[in-house]
């Protein structure tokens, strides 16, 4: 039987295989990692990244021509 070289399968054993033979400092580090990622897409989309166009206007349209109105209206302001 033949193994499988894919370019993908011997990707995933360079990323097994390193993070499994990885010391513990570097395990930590990655931990570290991990929950940083996790405060910056989780916490702070939740609190600080709140969706604001379902929030005010109820369907497409609405919203689409929010947009557009502040996209053509938004030039005007700036080239005083």
């Amino acid at each position: 039987m033949k193994p499988n070289n894919s370019l993908l399968n011997r990707v995933f054993h360079f990323y097994y295989d390193g993070f499994r033979n990885m010391s513990g400092w570097g395990r930590r580090v990655w931990v570290i990692i991990l929950i940083k990622l996790f405060i910056i897409i989780v916490i702070l989309k939740i609190f600080f990244f709140q969706d604001f166009l379902y929030k005010n206007w109820h369907n497409d349209k609405e919203r689409s021509e929010h947009v557009l109105d502040q996209l053509t209206n938004s030039s005007d302001n700036y080239d005083r």
